[in-house]
C-alpha cells in the first residue's frame, strides 16, 4: 500500500498511447532534418500556452538545431489548453496560416475525444511539412532531439 495514495500521479495516456506517438514521431522525422517534441503538463493556469510553448522550447533548447527546425507540441490536459512552437526555421517558411490550421486540426481530433490520435496526426502533418522544407540528407542528418514524450507537472 502506498502512503500517500492521494497524490499518485495521473497518466494521461496509455502504454500504448505513448508508444505510438513516440512511433509517430520516429516515422514523421525519419525523411527530414527537423525535429518533434511533444511536452504534456497537467495545468497551465497562469500563462499564455503560447508564451508557455516558448518557456518550454527554450529550456528544452531546442533553439540549437543546426536548422532552426524543430517544433515542441505543448498540451495542458485539464485546462484544455494546447500550442505548436517553431523555431524560426521552419516557421518562416511554412507561414502563420499552416500552424494555426495544424492547430486547429488537432482541436478537431481533440473534440471527439480522440486525443492522442490527434497529437499523432499533428506530429504527421508537421512532419510532412518539415520533409518539404527541410529534406533528409543522409551525409549530414542526425537526431539532434530526444523522441519520448516531456510529462510535466
Amino acid at each position: 500500500m502506498a502512503l500517500f495514495p492521494l497524490f499518485k500521479k495521473k497518466e494521461f495516456f496509455s502504454a500504448e498511447d505513448k508508444e505510438q506517438i513516440v512511433e509517430a514521431i520516429r516515422i514523421a522525422e525519419k525523411e527530414t532534418s527537423g525535429e518533434i517534441r511533444v511536452f504534456v503538463e497537467s495545468k497551465n493556469a497562469f500563462v499564455d500556452p503560447i508564451d508557455r510553448a516558448a518557456e518550454i522550447f527554450y529550456k528544452l533548447k531546442m533553439q540549437d538545431t543546426e536548422h532552426r527546425n524543430a517544433v515542441l507540441l505543448y498540451i495542458a490536459m485539464k485546462d484544455k489548453q494546447l500550442a505548436l512552437f517553431a523555431d524560426e526555421g521552419i516557421y518562416k517558411q511554412a507561414g502563420a496560416d499552416y500552424w494555426n490550421n495544424a492547430v486547429k486540426n488537432m482541436i478537431s481530433q481533440f473534440t471527439s475525444e480522440n486525443i492522442s490520435k490527434g497529437i499523432e496526426q499533428c506530429i504527421l502533418q508537421v512532419g510532412q511539412t518539415l520533409k518539404e522544407k527541410f529534406p533528409y540528407s543522409p551525409t549530414d542528418d542526425k537526431n539532434e532531439l530526444p523522441d519520448e514524450i516531456v510529462f510535466g507537472k
